[in-house]
């Protein structure tokens, strides 16, 4: 009967084990009639089906016939593991590898490779700008160009007030000048973009003239005092 019963597959497992009936029995904890029962195929022995495949999982429990054993011993096909893995999962191990490599690469670098010097662009040489005249060191002209009375004495009596030189007070070409500016010859505007800043007015370039520091101030209608 084992002769017969060696193509059992339990009877195969049990032998690969090399164990006798009796220790198989005591390691499963079952009746020796139980075990060798199971392994003749003669579950009809049993209470009802239920036993029987009770029985069979702790007899194998018991042997420790795990999943790959037990397809071969039933004769399937026995799946690798490369057949098990599907191709997301293999997809998600070489995504998580590179990600680890490439996070390995980016701390070990700096360790391996020597640091790039930082390109340093030489700074434009700056120009100091020269500095303006004393207002003192100014002439103002300052001429009326509306119809107000005194507009001009009134008008170079503040930029007097600013340390400025007055030079000539007097009346226009003109009495219609719309608005008080002051007038600058080449070379002048520095100074005369300062007085007018002073005077909140606006600046007007001279065609001719050749002294730096003399200015003109026309009193308009708008703007002077």
């Amino acid at each position: 009967m084992e002769a017969h019963a060696a193509h059992s597959p339990l009877v195969a497992a049990r032998l690969r084990r090399r164990l006798s009936l009796e220790e198989a029995a005591a390691r499963a904890s079952l009746d020796v009639d139980a075990v060798k029962n199971l392994e003749e195929a003669r579950t009809y022995v049993f209470p009802s089906a239920a036993d029987a495949l009770a029985a069979a999982v702790v007899y194998a429990s018991a042997l420790g016939i795990g999943e790959r054993e037990a397809r071969e011993l039933a004769g399937l096909p026995v799946e690798s593991v490369v057949e098990r893995w599907s191709l997301r999962r293999w997809a998600i191990v070489t995504a998580f590898v590179a990600t680890l490599a490439g996070l390995m690469i980016f701390v070990l670098r700096p360790q391996f490779l020597p640091a790039e010097a930082p390109v340093v662009t030489p700074a434009a040489p700056t120009v100091a700008a020269a500095p303006l005249p004393e207002r003192w060191e100014i002439q103002v002209d300052v001429y009326n160009g509306t119809g107000r009375g005194n507009a001009a004495a009134g008008l170079a009596n503040e930029i007097a007030g600013l340390a400025y030189r007055i030079g000539e007070v007097g009346n226009a070409d003109r009495r219609n000048y719309p608005e008080t500016r002051v007038y600058y010859p080449p070379g002048a505007d520095a100074v005369a973009h300062r007085l007018a800043a002073e005077l909140g007015v606006g600046t007007t370039a001279l065609p001719g003239g050749d002294d730096e520091r003399r200015l003109v101030v026309i009193v308009g209608r708008a703007g002077g005092s």
